[in-house]
Parts: C-alpha cells; sequence; structure tokens
C-alpha cells in the first residue's frame, strides 16, 4: 500500500497572474506557502477475491468493476490518464484534514496526491517537476477545469516559495530562506479561520479567466510586474 500526504497551500501575492490566459501573455508570480493541513490518499492492488473490481472511498463509497464507472471524476480521469486498466484492481481511500471547496487548493492537492500514490504504486519515482506538471495536464487539459497553476505547484513542492511562471509556459520555484524566528514572528501576526460556507472553485476562475480575456479584447491590458 502507498499512503501520499500533501500539503494544502496559502497565497499571499500574484494569485491570478497564474492563470495561463494571463502569464502566456505578461508572465506572472505568486508568493504562497504549504501549511500544515494535508490531504491523505492511500492506494493499493486489490486482492482478486472480491466482487468488486474497484473500490473507491471519499464522501462516497464506490464498488465499480470498470474504471469508466468511477463518479470521482478526478480518480476516473487520473487512472485513464495515467494508463491504468481494468486488469488491475485497485482501491483508493482519500482523506483530508480540511473539508473541500474552502478555498485552499483542496483539488489540486487532491490531484498531487492521486498522482503521487499511483505511479509511486507502478514503483515510478517522479520528480516535484513531474508530478506538478502532471497535475496541470491532468485538471487543465484532461479535466478542462477552470483552475490556475499555483496551487499544484504549491502542494507539490512545499514550503514557502515565490512560483514564477514564464511565457513560454514553464515556471520556476525559488524557496525563501526564513530564520525560525521569523517564521514564528509572522505566524504569530497571522489568523485563518474557517467560516463554514464553502464554493466551487472553479466558478470563480471562471469569472476571473472571463475578466481577463475580456480587458486583453478591449485592448485595456495591463502590464503586471511582478516580484
Amino acid at each position: 500500500m502507498i499512503i501520499s500526504r500533501t500539503p494544502y497551500r496559502v497565497s499571499f501575492f500574484g494569485g491570478g497572474t497564474d492563470y495561463p490566459t494571463w502569464y502566456l501573455k505578461e508572465g506572472g508570480a505568486v508568493l504562497s506557502t504549504s501549511i500544515d493541513k494535508f490531504c491523505y490518499i492511500s492506494a493499493r492492488k486489490l486482492p482478486p477475491f472480491f466482487g468488486e473490481k474497484h473500490r473507491i472511498v471519499w464522501s462516497h463509497i464506490e464498488t465499480v468493476s470498470s474504471i469508466n464507472e468511477i463518479l470521482h471524476p478526478a480518480v476516473r480521469a487520473g487512472l485513464n490518464f495515467l494508463g491504468f486498466t481494468n486488469t488491475e484492481g485497485l482501491e483508493i481511500h482519500h482523506q483530508g484534514d480540511l473539508p473541500a471547496r474552502s478555498g485552499i487548493g483542496s483539488s489540486s492537492t487532491f490531484a498531487v496526491g492521486l498522482i503521487r500514490a499511483l505511479t509511486e504504486l507502478r514503483g515510478q519515482s517522479l520528480s516535484k517537476k513531474e508530478i506538478a506538471l502532471k497535475a496541470l495536464e491532468l485538471e487543465q487539459q484532461v479535466l478542462k477545469e477552470n483552475v490556475g497553476s499555483q496551487d499544484q505547484i504549491a502542494a507539490t513542492y512545499g514550503g514557502l516559495n515565490i512560483i514564477k511562471f514564464n511565457t513560454d509556459g514553464s515556471f520556476a520555484v525559488e524557496p525563501i530562506a526564513v530564520k525560525r524566528e521569523r517564521a514564528l514572528e509572522l505566524e504569530k501576526n497571522l489568523c485563518m479561520l474557517y467560516t463554514g460556507s464553502s464554493r466551487l472553485g472553479g466558478e470563480v476562475a471562471a469569472k476571473v479567466i472571463a475578466g481577463l480575456r475580456d480587458a486583453r479584447c478591449a485592448g485595456s491590458w495591463t502590464r503586471l510586474t511582478a516580484f
């Protein structure tokens, strides 16, 4: 059994410049950090003694005979994306320290953890950059989600970083070295509360992306000099 533990993230500055609609034209940069709350995904090969072929446990418990019958969109797409077939019975469990749709990049964190667990299950050890790129491809191209590119990278690399996005589509992660005393001082001056409300990040992102496109079409595209 493989168990991946992937951190959620908090973004400080630069959010919005991580959408391809923006940075492929202007470049972008985000300052963010991972936090001590995690998404856990366990994956194992399901022994052939059960009646079902695949078992997926999240807010639902799914027992199905085919990958394409899986209700969880990221799991279904992820298994197909990574080349798994119905000849391989799988059991996948998801648990999180924080609820979904709470604004801390949970869907991208899930994608990163899923890719890490499934590739390790096959004996493949991918680099952080490879995992981040696969998570980006899964969410943006396979699932066609309205998501930026910072969450997948922040969840993969962890730590306090400046993530820079280039007009050629590449990215660079620059860790920020902070003394422990300074980090503790920052923590003492931060407060994050759970309001109990939730929203679909994709719906919010769709409005942001539409706004960027409208500004470009109107000729009011303003160049951002970030960090």
